[in-house]
This record gives structure tokens, sequence and C-alpha cells, in this order.
């Protein structure tokens, strides 16, 4: 069965960006999400052996979900100034890498997945998403396995037969109205 393997890139960047040290070039700009981030597609890239391939980041901007309720994340500070000036060159390095860039004005990259992950499975195609974000294991289901993934340590698999029925959320019963 043909695999597509999707990859949570904005969860990637802020795990990277808070756990790789304050890393600088010799121009003394910072480097280390950038770092962080590649040294982890790479692993992945070598471990799992994929038809497809996807690196899916928040778009800039608001989402519909501010349309709909104006307090959403408005408790969230900014993006720090030393991780958004590395988004640019790290998205250009992920494609040299040879992986695509997806990012869809207006929504967030883990609805992105899940409407990827919804798309593929229709198509008889089996999804493995790569995230840090406890969220996505929602989508987990026949077609689809999660891998929480996170700097340094060992990487979780699970499917819809290693999840406990607590998490199992079918699309009827969620809330999020993209999936």
């Amino acid at each position: 069965m043909p695999t597509l393997l999707l990859v949570d890139a904005s969860s990637y960047l802020y795990r990277a960006f808070h756990a790789m040290p304050d890393l600088r070039n010799r121009a003394g700009e910072p480097t280390g999400a950038i770092y962080g981030v590649l040294n982890m597609l790479r692993r992945l890239r070598a471990d799992f052996k994929a038809d497809y391939l996807g690196c899916v980041f928040d778009a800039r901007g608001k989402t519909f979900r501010d349309e709909l309720y104006p307090a959403y994340k408005a408790q969230r500070p900014p993006m720090p100034g030393d991780l958004a000036c590395q988004i640019e060159v790290l998205h250009a390095a992920i494609r040299a890498l040879g992986w695509p860039l997806v990012s869809v004005a207006g929504v967030e990259a883990d609805d992105v997945i899940g409407t990827l992950t919804r798309q593929a499975a229709q198509q008889g195609v089996e999804s493995v998403v790569s995230t840090g974000d406890k969220d996505l294991a929602q989508l987990v289901g026949p077609r689809v396995t999660s891998l929480a993934r996170s700097p340094g340590r060992r990487r979780s698999r699970a499917s819809r037969a290693s999840s406990p029925p607590a998490t199992r959320i079918s699309p009827s019963s969620s809330a999020r109205g993209s999936r």
C-alpha cells in the first residue's frame, strides 16, 4: 500500500527552537531551530520509506478560528524574533532536501494534516504523521499512524490498535469543523 509521510513542521520548529542551545552562525544569526528541524527530518526520512512526503507549516496570519472566536490564542505570546528569522532559511533548506512544503492561508498545519490524511485514506493511501502535537492523535485510524517525535528522545508510534479507547475521537464527535 502506498504511504504518505506528513510532518507537522510547525510543531518540529517550536520543539527544535526550545530544545537546542543558542546556536549561531559566524554572522551571529540564530541557527538552532534550523539545525534541529533538519536533523529530525533526516532521521525521519532514514527511518521511514514513503511514496509521498510533505512538511506542513502554519500559514502566516489569522486563521478561520480567529474569525469564529476572536479570543482564539489571544494569550499566546508572539513568535520570538530569534525563531522568526530562521523560517525563510529553513523553508529553503527543507526544499533542498526534497521535501515539499505545504501551507494554506487561513488554516493551521494540524487542520491541513487532517484534511490530507482523510483524502489519502479515501484514495487507499496509508498516512504516517510525525508530530509533537497530541491533538493530532485523534487522526489515528485504520489508515493513519501517528509518530510522536521530540529531539533527543525515542519515537513512539500509535495506531488504532495501540490507542486506548479514550483517545479515539471520531470525526462526528470532533468539534473541529475541517475534519
